[in-house]
């Protein structure tokens, strides 16, 4: 039985070294490289897979240090301080170049943490949308062929239609902002490495704030893990909302941040990106 695209993108075989060699894949190609989310992702897995993980994904940050190419990469990947309910990871993928040299592609950190039940509470409800049936799916660009691998519909922020280059009119609290359902387009049930390539799902916050079609790409992303197994286990293959907006543009950079929510309500994930445009 063939694997799912995605569970096939994140194989990984150990090295005599001890790092892991992997693959960026066409399944999930983007404009430049891979989906910037399936790369995350492949940490992620790593890391939960890994013989010395403690406890659950908390959080990860993802440094795309230049891009990736299609084709084999190594990942160095190591548990950098356990303590008795966390555990700290560095890691980084490198790749060979034209010139035959190795270079760093990627860098980053992650946690773990053995949860525990303690106070809880919830500031980030899911805002009042339409249910997924009633949401048309968005026909996104068949270039781009990481975007048939999710099924989406969009109450909010879709891809412009026109780029006619000028600010949008909305008050800057909405100006950037996307909603959206999304799930994967076979149905794979989610899992953490599923989420962390969810968080990575939305085109970049300066195309919608201001429709001009300049290259632009995530530099930094950190993803905060607010559910544990059991609530990912009753999201199954379901759809998940997903919220982002920009916040800050200037200099060539600007920040986004976003949420995930289950059907249910449940917030799943936040996520911070620092992402560059280039005039």
């Amino acid at each position: 039985m063939s694997l799912h695209p995605f569970d096939a993108a994140l194989q990984l075989s150990a090295q005599a070294d001890g790092s892991l060699l992997g693959a960026a894949t066409p399944a999930w190609a983007n404009m430049v490289g891979p989906f910037g989310g399936i790369t995350a992702a492949t940490v992620v897995r790593a890391i939960t897979d890994h013989a010395q993980c403690l406890g659950q994904p908390l959080s990860l940050t993802v440094n795309y240090v230049a891009g990736i190419a299609l084709g084999p990469y190594v990942l160095h990947l190591r548990a950098a301080r356990t303590k008795r309910s966390t555990q700290h990871w560095v890691f980084e993928i490198t790749q060979a170049q034209a010139d035959g040299s190795t270079a760093c592609v990627l860098t980053g950190t992650a946690l773990t943490a053995a949860r525990r039940e303690t106070f809880a509470m919830n500031d980030m409800p899911m805002p009042a949308v339409a249910p997924p049936h009633q949401v048309p799916v968005v026909q996104m660009p068949r270039a781009v062929e990481w975007f048939s691998r999710y099924e989406m519909r969009a109450m909010d922020g879709a891809m412009p239609q026109v780029w006619d280059g000028q600010p949008n009119s909305l008050p800057p609290e909405t100006a950037s902002l996307s909603q959206l359902w999304v799930r994967d387009s076979a149905g794979r049930a989610m899992d953490f490495a599923g989420l962390a390539a969810v968080a990575d799902i939305f085109y970049p916050r300066v195309w919608l704030r201001r429709p001009r079609h300049v290259p632009a790409g995530t530099v930094s992303m950190t993803v905060y893990f607010h559910a544990d197994a059991a609530q990912l286990a009753q999201v199954g293959g379901g759809y998940v909302l997903a919220q982002a907006r920009g916040q800050v543009f200037r200099n060539g950079f600007f920040d986004q941040s976003g949420c995930l929510w289950s059907e249910a309500g449940v917030p799943l994930v936040t996520t911070h990106q620092l992402v560059y445009f280039k005039e």
